[in-house]
């Protein structure tokens, strides 16, 4: 893994320490020397992680933090404070700004490897989704329903807490009050089960367990897809060095040590559960996204992109499993004077219908888009031309059976539909000369009376 760092610390023996660290992990270094300079770097200059000392001259790294987090362009850089303030209430202070970790000088140099390595890890996977769903916009302006910032939950996170004792269950649930909806059990075989069935924001994990390893649940949780991505807070022992790098390097979201402070539990949770929305955000939104450059949405079929970029697969694997594959077009005769007469609100109501009765005319395996206006095209795999004939007859019967509800409740439109219909020669034919035949069958039922299907074979 290489990424680029920043270090930010007044004093050049620290900022020298960091670096020969991080150097040593082929990481890539940039320093600055007080909170203005990192700002004016982390907006000029990709950055991945920063390295943030509190006491520095000029502005604290608190509020360094508080600005990076406020920013939409660098909200998502995550933020380590290394700092020798080593009380509870700065720790917690520095978590509510919207750091991910807060660790003490002298640092230990795993847990500090560990998690650098983990949060870039993160950071790189929230990339990619911020990517896609921004459509290569990195800075993914326009999203700022997504943004993390250090301000409260709108409502309490469903969490899972895994705990051995119901004591220590019950100091958790009122260290969370009012940010968590806490649902709590003792054994770890019924945890796994419990967070496969229901969609929790944050598992918290106590090292308590009898007789069983809490990072093997931590395991188990990674290698299930319902739970890979849900955040895992594990409470561990003081001093257990070498479980709590474990635990980052299996993909742990973050750890506490006992015994713990509920303000930073609390911090901490806050951190997870808001950082799991704003990934389900990311992931919404390249879902619709995915689904705009497939799908018309008026219809619900697949487009014209879809269709051209699947079609010569179809029929590629046609050729190489020697079965035949046929295509009908098709569209709403006379449609222009549905829009005219009644308007366009009609008109879209009488495409969402046809692609309704398309749709429950054609076979699943067959797919169905929307070529463009009131045209539509259907693919079928493993059909004959002979079957594509019945299923276009079929159609062209749904269709002309029964009325078209209009929106504005007007006495349902009588209307009717032709199709062209052909099939692939494997020694001739093209994908574009499918279409071009099919359409070719589909103007010549046009324009010899509508209303009805007409076949047409390669020469």
């Amino acid at each position: 893994m290489t990424a680029r760092v920043l270090v930010v610390d007044d004093i050049p023996a620290n900022v020298k320490l960091l670096e020969t660290h991080l150097l040593a992990e082929y990481f890539e270094v940039l320093t600055a020397p007080d909170g203005m300079t990192a700002l004016d770097i982390c907006d000029k200059t990709q950055v991945d992680l920063i390295l943030l000392d509190i006491m520095m001259p000029g502005i604290d790294g608190f509020e360094v933090c508080r600005r990076l987090k406020a920013n939409l362009k660098t909200t998502h850089i995550p933020v380590v404070m290394v700092t020798a303030l080593d009380q509870p209430e700065d720790r917690v202070e520095g978590l509510k700004c919207g750091a991910d970790d807060f660790l003490t000088k002298p640092v230990n140099n795993l847990q500090l490897m560990a998690r650098v390595k983990s949060l870039l890890r993160l950071k790189m996977l929230t990339d990619e989704l911020r990517k896609r769903a921004g459509g290569g916009n990195t800075s993914f302006e326009g999203l700022e329903d997504v943004k993390v910032t250090p301000t409260g939950l709108d409502e309490p996170g469903l969490t899972l807490l895994v705990d051995g004792r119901a004591s220590l269950q019950e100091r958790v649930c009122r260290s969370l009050a009012g940010i968590a909806e806490i649902n709590s059990v003792s054994d770890h075989e019924a945890a796994f089960f419990e967070a496969g069935e229901t969609p929790y924001e944050l598992i918290i994990i106590n090292d308590n367990l009898p007789d069983f390893d809490p990072l093997r649940l931590c395991s188990q949780l990674r290698s299930r897809e319902s739970t890979r991505f849900t955040p895992i807070l594990i409470v561990l022992q003081t001093g257990d060095d070498q479980k709590i790098v474990k635990a980052l390097e299996m993909g742990v979201n973050d750890y506490i040590l006992q015994p713990f402070d509920p303000n930073e539990l609390y911090a901490r949770s806050v951190t997870q559960i808001k950082r799991r929305r704003s990934s389900e955000k990311l992931r919404e939104s390249l879902t619709k996204s995915v689904e705009l450059a497939i799908v018309d949405p008026l219809t619900g079929l697949n487009n014209r992109h879809f269709l051209d970029a699947y079609m010569d697969k179809l029929i590629e694997r046609a050729k190489r499993r020697k079965n035949p594959i046929s295509m009908l077009i098709t569209d709403i005769d006379k449609f222009k004077l549905v829009n005219d007469t009644h308007g366009h609100d009609a008109g879209d109501e009488v495409l969402r219908e046809f692609a309704r009765r398309l749709r429950s005319t054609v076979r699943g395996a067959d797919l169905a888009c929307r070529f463009g206006g009131e045209e539509f095209v259907v693919l079928m795999p493993d059909t004959t031309e002979e079957m594509a004939l019945q299923i276009a007859e079929r159609l062209r019967s749904v269709i002309e059976a029964q009325g078209f509800a209009l929106p504005n409740g007007e006495m349902p439109l009588d209307l009717t539909t032709s199709v062209g219909v052909t099939s692939f020669d494997f020694e001739s034919d093209s994908s574009q000369s499918l279409l071009k035949r099919a359409d070719n069958a589909l103007y010549e039922a046009k324009s010899s009376g509508r209303n009805k299907v007409v076949s047409q074979q390669a020469a």
